[in-house]
């Protein structure tokens, strides 16, 4: 069973992993700045139901609707009329991050919404001629339309890694739109140019695959073994999770969308300033690229088995300005926060819910 720490300033065995050094530079190439890590508040909701991870291993029919420049397929679950929460994805994951998740959500009268990112899934183009671009506030931009095309106002926005990106967007471009966010690993905005900081060896290989993606021999050899490429970088990100072939053979059939190679291509070479972007996302990439503070109720989370790279606790404190709260899980939780311990992170939902 997990257990939740609060305000631990960064987990042992990842500081073994990269090194402190390493882990400042990798915080410093996201756009971090260090600060204290004091929560604001200490708000708590009723608590969920405990869950056994991997109870649950399907949704109800999924739906499909029209959103910008997607026709986005979609998770939905819970009373249409119940304070909505959206969950979001990374990569090399999809929805079935929020499998048991939905369902705790659910039964504390939550309207849940899992949308597919795009690139994943049941998730598509409107048109041919659009570009497949990743970049942070294009992603931002399709949960923006997902919830006008529900009519939804304003919603918990929570996620891990593309998710939680997208969360820290939202939330610091549309804060009128986003009650409160819980994101995995903190303050994940980021620009090319602020990218450009070098890495020490240890910490640089904790980005090798962002390295590999680089190159046309890279994006060939993601093409031609996705399904064993993405089953690794689960292992590494999380490499205490004994996730069975079924867990993962279910998420990674969402691979398989056309567009895939293309928008995970095109999110990390975007990243190190080796693709362009799009013109008429410059002035949001320029509000984000000065790294503004988010103002709205915020929960951040790690689990101390994190084998992704990502910054310590301290490295983003000042980056949240409103009632905040950071939580480590422990018991050899990975970066899969969701899947790996749900009630921990449907927890993290209802008492960010509490703050505002």
């Amino acid at each position: 069973m997990s257990t939740i720490e609060l305000d631990e300033p960064l987990d042992q065995p990842r500081r073994q992993f990269l090194g402190t050094a390493a882990m400042t530079l990798a915080a410093a190439q996201l756009g971090m700045i260090g600060a204290s890590n004091t929560p604001s508040s200490t708000a708590r909701a009723a608590s969920v139901p405990s869950i056994r991870p991997g109870t649950n291993t399907s949704f109800g029919p999924l739906k499909q609707i029209d959103a910008g420049l997607l026709n986005i397929g979609y998770a939905e679950a819970g009373p249409g009329n119940g304070p909505a929460v959206i969950l979001l994805h990374g990569w090399p994951y999809d929805i079935y991050s929020f499998v048991d998740v939905a369902p705790l959500l659910v039964s504390a009268g939550y309207h849940v919404v899992i949308p597919y990112l795009r690139g994943y899934g049941t998730t598509s183009f409107r048109s041919s001629a659009t570009m497949r671009n990743a970049q942070q506030s294009a992603v931002g931009l399709d949960i923006i339309a997902l919830m006008d095309a529900l009519k939804i106002q304003k919603a918990i926005v929570a996620g891990f890694d593309w998710g939680a990106r997208t969360a820290d967007v939202m939330a610091v471009l549309w804060p009128e739109r986003c009650k409160a966010i819980v994101s995995v690993s903190g303050y994940l905005i980021s620009s090319p140019a602020g990218n450009q900081t070098p890495l020490p060896p240890q910490g640089a290989s904790a980005f090798w695959y962002q390295y590999y993606f680089a190159t046309e021999v890279g994006k060939a050899g993601y093409a031609k073994y996705l399904a064993e490429f993405n089953k690794l970088i689960w292992h590494q990100a999380s490499p205490k999770w004994n996730f069975d072939d079924a867990t993962y053979n279910r998420t990674a059939a969402s691979f398989n969308n056309p567009d895939h190679v293309d928008i995970v291509m095109h999110d990390y070479r975007w990243r190190l300033g080796l693709a362009d972007g799009e013109r008429k996302y410059d002035d949001l990439e320029k509000r984000l690229a000065a790294l503004p503070v988010v103002t709205v109720p915020a929960i951040t989370m790690e689990g101390d088995s994190n084998g992704a790279a990502h910054p310590p606790s301290t490295a983003y404190r000042n980056k949240f300005s409103g009632k905040y709260e950071y939580r480590l899980i422990t018991g050899g939780v990975g970066h899969n926060i969701p899947q790996e311990a749900p009630q921990a992170f449907a927890q993290a939902v209802l008492d960010v819910d509490a703050f505002s």
